[in-house]
This record gives structure tokens, C-alpha cells and sequence, in this order.
């Protein structure tokens, strides 16, 4: 999906959300690093996957000076502005259909615990994550959730849906929640059903037991494909770090990234 060198793009959407550099007082010290080397490090570790101590010297910036950045810039919410940048585009493009929406999970691995981490069901109770991921009809990630791995399914499908973006782009009041909703049997709540219907969305989930309902090969297979993408990305398979702010703030990377390639496909 991506290669370890940030596209120039990346950095020119990037670059306006973010703070002024610091200059060097009148008593003199180290200049700041810039912030395109430290986007430029913060890209090689979500493609490489390479721990932050084991970030090349020659890149510029160490990788604590990244992890630092990231996490303040997350606090600030950068992170996801430029999500919301990049659906807008999308959305002007006519690239991006909210009309319908996917959502489906997937488990990584937790290594060394931390905040969002609870017994994987499906690795035999290691310490893991689910990221719950909403995505538009043709595959475009909206919503990425990271929560502990033991957490059901039908817990999360809520929470994400009301998480979805109100995104401009086109004449008219953006979209509040789409009009149908696809998942597979993890989702299986009629109680979920029945708010979804309440709140205008079409809920089209596939029950227990049951072969057909919600049409893997017709429609859910674009959110399959998505999960791939974000896990090409191979600092989203497995996760090291510990602390909420930067396991949010790779979530939003991610979906940036995979927004940005989309773009970049249908511009070119």
C-alpha cells in the first residue's frame, strides 16, 4: 500500500495543521527539528514497522523526537484533521459514497500490554487489540477504534457509527449517518437492529447460524480489503506501543495514508 519514502503530498496537506517551529532563543541552542523530517521518520515507522530506537541516524531525527511529536500532535488532534482533510477531498473527487458504510474487526497482537488490551479470543488469551474499521461502499476507512481484543463485536458497532465523519466537499449539509449498514454475524444484536432502524440506517447484518445476510462476496469484501491495506502498513499488525495517545494516533495515521493513496490513484 505505501513504500517507506512519504510522498511529497503527504507532507503539503500536512504541513498547514501544524505548529509554528520553535526558534532558537537569544541565548542560542539546538535549532528544532523540522517538522518534515519528523513526518518523514513517522512515515518510515508505520511502513517499516522498525521500533523507534531503531530509526536510522541519517534520517534526521531520532525516533523519541518522532514519538514525542506524534503524541503531541495527537493531543492537538492533528492527526485527525488531516483524516478529515483528506475524506473532503475525496468527497470533491467523487471518490467517496457515504450512502452505504461496511464494518468489520481485526486482532493484532499487544506486545508488552498497555492502555486498549485485553485477552485475544482468537491467539489463544495473549494480550492483543481489535480495531473495529468503518468504511464508505467502495472501501475508503472512515472510522478506526482500538479496543481491548476480548471486547464483543455488537459492543463497538454503535459507538463506531455515531463516530462517523461529517464530511464536506459537495454542495448541500454533509451526511450524519449513511443509509445502510453491512456486517457479518459478530454483529448479530437485535437490539442493535432496532436503534440503527431508529436512527435512519438500514442495518443489514448477517445472523447466526444463518449462510446469506449480508453479502461477503457482493459488498463486505471491499472492508476485507481495507483490514489488508491498513495491515500492509506493518506498525498496525503487530503493537508495541503502550499509551492511548499514540495507539490513537497510528489508528488516524493509517487512515490517512490509505486515504491519501486513494487520492493520489484517482487524481493520476
Amino acid at each position: 500500500m505505501a513504500d517507506a519514502c512519504m510522498p511529497e503530498k503527504y507532507y503539503e496537506l500536512a504541513c498547514p495543521m501544524l505548529p509554528p517551529v520553535k526558534e532558537p532563543g537569544l541565548k542560542g541552542g539546538r535549532p528544532t527539528t523540522a517538522h518534515r523530517t519528523v513526518l518523514r521518520v513517522i512515515w518510515f515507522v508505520l511502513v517499516t514497522g522498525c521500533r523507534w530506537k531503531d530509526v536510522p541516524m541519517g534520517m534526521g531525527c531520532c525516533g523519541e523526537t518522532a514519538r514525542t511529536r506524534m503524541q503531541t500532535w495527537e493531543v492537538a488532534g492533528i492527526w485527525d484533521q488531516l483524516h478529515q482533510l483528506l475524506l473532503t477531498m475525496l468527497n470533491h473527487e467523487k471518490q467517496l459514497h457515504l450512502e452505504t458504510v461496511v464494518i468489520d474487526t481485526t486482532h493484532v497482537r499487544a506486545i508488552g500490554g498497555g492502555d486498549a488490551t485485553g485477552p485475544s479470543p482468537v491467539d489463544r488469551g495473549k494480550k492483543g487489540t481489535k480495531f473495529t474499521l468503518l468504511v464508505d461502499r467502495d472501501g475508503v476507512p472512515l472510522v478506526i477504534r482500538a479496543v481491548p481484543a476480548n471486547r464483543s463485536d455488537h459492543l463497538e458497532i454503535l459507538p463506531t457509527v455515531v463516530s462517523f465523519p461529517k464530511v464536506s466537499g459537495k454542495p448541500g449539509r454533509p451526511r450524519t449517518h449513511p443509509d445502510s449498514l453491512y456486517a457479518d454475524a459478530g454483529f448479530d444484536c437485535e437490539a442493535t437492529r432496532a436503534v440503527l432502524r431508529w436512527l435512519g440506517i438500514e442495518p443489514h447484518i448477517r445472523y447466526r447460524n444463518r449462510k446469506h445476510g449480508s453479502h461477503l462476496g457482493r459488498v463486505r469484501w471491499v472492508v476485507e480489503r481495507t483490514i489488508s491495506w491498513i495491515k500492509g502498513l506493518r506498525r498496525m499488525r503487530v503493537r508495541y506501543d503502550r499509551s492511548e495517545t499514540s495507539i490513537d494516533a497510528w489508528t488516524s495515521i493509517a487512515a490517512s495514508v490509505v486515504c491519501l493513496h486513494i487520492l493520489l490513484d484517482a487524481i493520476t
